[in-house]
């Protein structure tokens, strides 16, 4: 052995001793959602006090949704999912991102994103996202996580340390980790099993499920053909994916579907409608500020499929408006005017309109429209811009 490889073998071997000393422990049992359970072993407890940093860490954030309304009907829709007890061991915050995503954290936080909650068409599709997080929790996948991220690098470790000794340095890395990433999407299909296990015991339709993944999918479709691309949807995601494709767990959800959902109907579209209704100007905001027209356009025509509703014709005019091409401000126009003649406009539609038509020089339309959407919302926080609009369009 050279002295280079001497010294690297030296180096290795202590990083591999390092990650090799660690102590027996105990091994955790039951399920942690048991009233009054307490984390067992060096590992749970730290990484238990990890979650409980990171949660503190979000009660702080500007980030967090504070809406006890909506927090309780996230809640409500747990504990049915559930169970009345075993659901109090979890704690629900919405981060306002608006990306599709929910994370569940070893001591019972539950993260979900705003993106989320635009993309969901009913209650029970909620409810599929959260059995799935909660699943992941009662089968503590963070901690098996942990073990597996740990035992992936002393192997790796271990065997360059005797490929070194042997002189013949083997890197172990893509193996060993994707291996480890091949874990992780086990585990992401176990939840998703437990999730929908959940949702036929709770009378949910367990269809629902399934039907979250080919919405993502459609929804990439639009995107794409938007920006005049390939869709990515069945692009194979490598060795180091960390979720299964959304192709797999639409399929194997379906088929999950037919075995524990046989008779049950409820899918609490309106219930959740009314649920979020008050955030949608947020949601749609954040939406179109992702400059995703496509996917934006997709989503609103889907959440229309019971037909146009004055919030909905206002998000498409702010969507049209937003891009800005040649005839999308006359189209948003038009959308905005089809809004303000809804019973359920929101006032941002008199704005919206005002603004659009004062981009295309119609000022005797702009000012009526803008003076209207100030009666609506006297204490605007664009007052004095949209007063100069006004004035100008006189």
């Amino acid at each position: 052995m050279n002295l280079g490889n001497l010294r690297r073998f030296i180096a290795v071997a202590a990083i591999a001793w390092a990650s090799l000393s660690v102590a027996s422990e105990p091994k955790p049992f039951g399920s942690p959602a048991t009233h009054g359970y307490q984390p067992i072993g060096v590992d749970e407890k730290g990484i238990w006090a990890e979650s409980d940093e990171t949660e503190r860490e979000l009660k702080n954030s500007k980030l967090l949704v504070r809406d006890e309304k909506l927090t309780a009907y996230l809640n409500k829709v747990l504990c049915r999912e559930v169970g009345s007890e075993r659901c109090t061991a979890a704690r629900i915050y919405v981060v306002r991102q608006p990306f599709f995503n929910a994370s569940m954290y070893p001591n019972g936080m539950l993260t979900v994103f705003t993106g989320a909650l635009i993309r969901f068409r009913n209650e029970a599709q909620l409810a599929a996202v959260l059995g799935h997080e909660f699943g992941h929790f009662e089968a503590r996948h963070g901690l098996l996580g942990l073990k597996s991220r740990r035992n992936t690098a002393s192997w790796i470790n271990w065997l360059t340390v005797i490929s070194i000794g042997a002189g013949q340095y083997q890197d172990y890395r893509t193996a060993f980790w994707g291996n480890h990433y091949r874990f992780s999407r086990d585990q992401e299909r176990d939840a998703d099993f437990r999730g929908i296990r959940d949702m036929g015991t709770a009378g949910y339709r367990t269809l629902n499920a399934s039907q979250i993944w080919s919405g993502l999918r459609s929804e990439d479709d639009a995107t794409a053909t938007a920006r005049g691309v390939k869709s990515l949807k069945d692009s194979p995601q490598g060795l180091f994916a960390s979720h299964p494709m959304n192709a797999e767990r639409m399929t194997y959800l379906a088929d999950e579907a037919v075995k524990v959902g046989v008779g049950n109907d409820f899918d609490g579209a309106a219930e959740y409608e009314a649920a979020i209704s008050h955030l949608w100007p947020m949601l749609i905001d954040d939406q179109i500020k992702l400059n995703d027209f496509g996917g934006s356009e997709f989503l609103l025509a889907s959440l229309a499929t019971n037909g146009w509703t004055g919030p909905l014709l206002y998000a498409r005019g702010e969507l049209y408006r937003a891009r800005g091409r040649a005839t999308d401000v006359q189209q948003s126009a038009l959308f905005y005017r089809k809004a303000t003649g809804m019973p359920d406009a929101p006032a941002q539609a008199w704005r919206g309109l005002g603004l659009a038509l004062a981009r295309n020089g119609d000022r005797p339309g702009a000012k009526p429209a803008i003076d209207e959407y100030l009666k609506r919302n006297p204490q605007a926080g664009d007052k004095p811009m949209l007063l100069m609009i006004a004035g100008e369009a006189q």
